[in-house]
């Protein structure tokens, strides 16, 4: 069996980068139905608190956010390849810049068929409002930035089948992130921001070919006992120069929503990633793996 374990749900644009990466390298991964809106009670207990989807789970290794999801996956697959050039900003930018313009795009339009329950939810995510009526209002604004930067990307494949290339990158897989949830949301929209960008249709194409790997189905429960059974592996050594300190007590949260504050030790803090650890009743030791842009850490008061 696999040792990747996704938790996750079907419609997250930001799971489906981790998906399309199982695809690009051809691996095997369990899948880990989480829901959509709290409770999850399958998955706080490993997160310590962290609610975003997706987490990936290697045994007792916690990983939280895609970012550092993509890098794990790298680094337990290099081949082929996909990181290359900045093809890290690349995805700082989808996960920011390109997702902040799809969500009004999308909710603008659909906004007043989406669940009260959800709307909750997303407001004590973000601690503002689900403004339907606003994002319905700035949609328009958002449409064009939405078509400029679909644009970049056809530009970038002027001359190549892919944006790293002749063969998929992280670029790519960043990229397609919000073209493929804008697209299987409203077809219709879709269709009107990416007329004309006449590369686009065929990378899109190329892309949703690479599938997903290889998924087989697990419950909760069962992911929950394969962390018990396990110890975290040994993390890379410490960076000296970073302000944390190894065995400090610390805070970690997002910096944009989701701000939950996760608390435990630090174990190796290095320029990519925070690796902290909890020890728990129910599950022992556990390794949280967290991203250094997009994340910030406090010691704990």
């Amino acid at each position: 069996m696999s040792d990747f374990i996704l938790h996750h749900y079907d419609p997250s644009p930001f799971s489906e980068k981790v998906r399309v990466m199982f695809g690009l390298k051809g691996l095997a991964w369990r899948s880990v139905q989480t829901p959509n809106m709290m409770p999850k009670p399958d998955l706080t207990p490993l997160t310590g608190g962290y609610r975003k989807a997706p987490v990936m789970q290697i045994g007792a290794d916690i990983y939280c956010d895609s970012q550092v999801i993509l890098a794990e996956i790298e680094a337990r697959a290099p081949t082929p390849a996909t990181v290359s050039g900045p093809a890290w900003g690349a995805n700082i930018w989808a996960d920011r810049l390109f997702f902040g313009a799809t969500v009004p795009v999308i909710f603008g339009e659909m906004g007043h068929l989406t669940p009260k329950d959800f709307i909750a939810d997303r407001e004590k995510l973000s601690g503002r409002p689900f403004d339907v009526d606003g994002m319905a209002k700035a949609a328009p604004i958002m449409k064009v930035q939405w078509r400029s930067m679909a644009a970049w990307i056809d530009q970038g494949l002027a001359g190549q089948p892919f944006l790293a290339g002749e063969a998929p990158g992280l670029s790519d897989v960043s990229a397609y992130m919000n073209i493929w949830w804008l697209g299987g949301a409203l077809p219709k929209t879709y269709a009107e921001l990416t007329a004309g960008l006449e590369r686009l249709g065929g990378w899109r194409e190329r892309m949703r070919a690479l599938g997903h790997g290889t998924r087989t189905e697990m419950t909760g429960p069962e992911a929950l006992a394969v962390a018990k059974a396990a110890e975290p592996a040994t993390a890379p050594a410490h960076d000296p120069a970073d302000p944390l300190t190894v065995g400090q007590a610390v805070v970690v949260m997002a910096d944009d929503y989701g701000k939950d504050p996760i608390t435990g030790t630090v174990v190796a803090a290095r320029p990519d990633r925070l690796i902290i650890s909890r020890d728990t009743p129910d599950l022992g030791r556990l390794n949280l793996h967290f991203p250094r842009v997009g994340f910030i850490a406090v010691p704990q008061a």
